[in-house]
């Protein structure tokens, strides 16, 4: 049980890296792609990094769910826990849509926007690791 958890720690840090760089890294990207007038290689690294995290996203959202039947099975603040991924998930699925937009050169979100957006991702792993130490229910 023990070597499932650290497999979950392990894959939701790695899935983060790309929740919190990624929409980042897309103002740097279309900065580029502005110059360049061609996808460069932050526009390379950008995807590889989005989709080496995705399988880590996926491994991570397994494995707690594991962890919410088998270890604390599926307390009301597993409930509120797996709301807030939901969340996430959505928010890094429009992630690679905006990815998939801007390896067609298509770049129609501002700076502003990226920055928000990126802001989001952060208040809700706030609020997911909130609930996971503080158990509200």
């Amino acid at each position: 049980m023990d070597y499932v958890k650290i497999i979950h720690l392990l894959c939701v840090m790695g899935w983060m890296t790309s929740v919190f760089a990624v929409p980042r890294a897309l103002i740097f990207w279309k900065r580029e792609y502005t110059q360049l007038g061609a996808f460069g290689p932050t526009g390379d690294l950008t995807v590889r990094l989005y989709r080496f995290s995705a399988g880590l996203g996926v491994i991570g959202v397994l494995t707690g769910l594991w962890l919410g039947w088998q270890v604390w099975s599926f307390a009301p603040w597993v409930w509120l826990k797996l709301g807030l991924v939901a969340l996430l998930a959505a928010h890094y699925i429009w992630t690679g849509v905006l990815v998939v937009r801007a390896r067609k050169g298509e770049f129609g979100e501002s700076d502003t926007y990226l920055r928000i957006f990126n802001e989001v991702s952060v208040l809700v792993v706030i609020a997911i690791l909130a609930t996971v130490v503080f158990k509200p229910f």
